[in-house]
């Protein structure tokens, strides 16, 4: 695992674009969230929860620190000429992640959004394998979602028991 001290000369000229880039694949997902939360059921606000969930409010504050690091350790791979592998699992990472707001929060689907959610908890450490193979930084810029994921999916299994 090494890092890479200085990304191609190509890579130097579109590295602001390229973050506004990043930035903007994560908006995508942290917008989807908001509005698959707005349009929750009153069936799921009735939904009995674990005591040690977070409260409603958190989410959004947590989730926009968490897309935006998530952005920047794209970025951050990318400007190591990122092979298309990692990028592969990152754009995996991203769309599961797109899909368990609507599942849980406006489809009422919560087993599928456990399931989803558990297929992340993979594919994130094999993402962080494959980014630390060029880039340290951006494999541990991931380390926070990963925690946040698996707290996640404790939360998600306990309301699918509970419920």
């Amino acid at each position: 695992m090494s890092t890479v001290s200085s990304p191609p000369t190509h890579h130097r000229r579109l590295r602001w674009q390229a973050l506004a880039g990043f930035i903007a694949m994560s908006a995508i997902v942290g917008v989807v969230a908001a509005l698959a939360v707005a349009t929750r059921s009153e069936t799921h606000n009735a939904l009995a929860r674990p005591s040690w969930a977070p409260p409603g409010w958190l989410y959004g504050p947590v989730w926009s620190v968490l897309l935006l690091v998530v952005a920047v350790a794209g970025w951050y791979y990318w400007r190591t000429d990122g092979e298309t592998r990692g990028f592969a699992f990152y754009g995996v990472c991203l769309l599961l992640t797109l899909l368990w707001t609507p599942l849980f929060f406006a489809g009422g689907a919560h087993a599928l959004a456990l399931a989803d959610v558990v297929v992340l908890d993979f594919v994130v450490p094999i993402t962080m394998m494959e980014f630390g193979r060029r880039s340290r930084l951006a494999a541990w810029l991931l380390v926070p979602y990963l925690l946040w994921l698996l707290y996640s999916t404790a939360v998600n299994a306990a309301v699918v028991w509970l419920n």
